[in-house]
C-alpha cells in the first residue's frame, strides 16, 4: 500500500504545483493590469482569466490540502472518543466525503459535456469553459484517492 500512497502524494503535489502556477499567473496578471491602467491600456479579459484561475487554484489545491490536513477541524468532541470509536468516525466521514466528491466530480463532467455541446465560451476572450469543468472534475476524483489514502492510514494505525 505504500506505493499507492506515494503515487497519490506525488499526484497531489503535481496538482499543487499547477495551483501555485495559476496563483502566480493571476497575481502577475492583476498587477500588470493595474499598472497598465495607469497608462489607459488595461489587459482585456483580466476579469475572466482571474475567475477561471481562481477555480483552478481552489480545485487543484484541495487534494494536497486534504493530504496535509490543512483544512479546519472542529474535532474537540471527537478527540474525547476512545481510539476505536474515533477511527470509526473518521472512516465514516471519509466515506461520506468520497460520496460527495464522486457526485460533484461526475456532475462537473456532465456540465463539461453540456458546455462542449452548447459551445459555451467566455464573453470577452471567447475561451471555452469546458476544460475548467473537466479539470475540476478530475480534481474531485483525485480527492477521492486522497480520502482512500486517509482510510488506509486510519486502518493501518498511521493516521495522526
Amino acid at each position: 500500500m505504500g506505493g499507492f500512497l506515494n503515487v497519490v502524494l506525488r499526484l497531489s503535489n503535481w496538482m499543487h504545483a499547477i495551483a501555485g502556477a495559476a496563483l502566480t499567473f493571476i497575481m502577475l496578471l492583476t498587477v500588470s493590469d493595474v499598472f497598465l491602467r495607469l497608462f489607459a491600456r488595461p489587459i482585456v479579459g483580466t476579469f475572466e482569466l482571474v475567475g477561471l484561475g481562481g477555480a483552478v487554484i481552489i480545485g487543484f489545491g484541495i487534494p494536497i490540502t486534504s493530504w496535509n490536513r490543512g483544512h479546519i477541524f472542529v474535532d474537540f468532541l471527537v478527540n474525547m472518543f476512545p481510539d476505536s470509536l474515533r477511527d470509526g468516525f473518521n472512516i465514516v466521514t471519509r466515506l461520506i466525503s468520497m460520496g460527495l466528491f464522486i457526485l460533484v466530480g461526475w456532475n462537473l463532467f456532465v456540465l463539461g459535456i453540456d458546455m462542449v455541446k452548447s459551445g459555451e465560451v467566455s464573453t470577452t476572450l471567447l475561451m471555452p469553459f469546458y476544460p475548467v469543468a473537466y479539470g475540476l472534475g478530475v480534481c474531485c476524483f483525485i480527492q477521492c484517492l486522497v480520502l482512500i489514502c486517509d482510510i488506509v492510514k486510519i486502518a493501518g494505525g498511521k493516521y495522526e
